[in-house]
């Protein structure tokens, strides 16, 4: 069993986030496909370590998450996108932005740890040419 860490992955999700234009592709796989940029993340990292996991093991990852993204993250994504687009109408939106931003990635967070807890408990495979991230981003 291969135990990853989840500090470890955070760290490499924060820099592998603000690199080039990495941020806007990860967004434009969420908001154009639907996709799960934390997933997308883990997908990354699996491929930088030569680890590989199979479409069902995706496929769970994938469902290990689903819940916790419709109930918290995409409602609060919505009402950031909502207080944006009515600022000038919201009393301190500044500091209202920076605290949801604040809770947002204390979630994100959380569910890179849901993520990590869920791909511990799988067997994954070497490989020295993994394609996670394309396995996922096909559809």
């Amino acid at each position: 069993m291969n135990l990853l860490n989840s500090d470890d992955f955070w760290q490499f999700a924060c820099r592998l986030y603000s690199e080039g234009d990495m941020q806007a592709r990860l967004l434009d796989y969420q908001n154009q496909q639907g996709k799960n940029v934390n997933l997308c993340l883990l997908l990354y990292y699996l491929d930088s370590l030569n680890l590989e996991i199979s479409q069902t093991q995706l496929n769970k990852l994938a469902q290990c998450i689903s819940e916790f993204d419709q109930q918290v993250l995409t409602p609060l994504r919505a009402t950031r996108a909502y207080l944006k687009a009515n600022h000038t109408e919201i009393a301190d939106y500044a500091a209202i932005r920076k605290e949801l931003l604040s809770a947002e990635l204390k979630l994100e967070q959380q569910q890179q740890r849901m993520l990590i807890d869920a791909v511990n408990e799988f067997e994954l495979l070497k490989c020295s040419t993994p394609h996670n991230t394309a396995l996922y981003l096909k559809d």
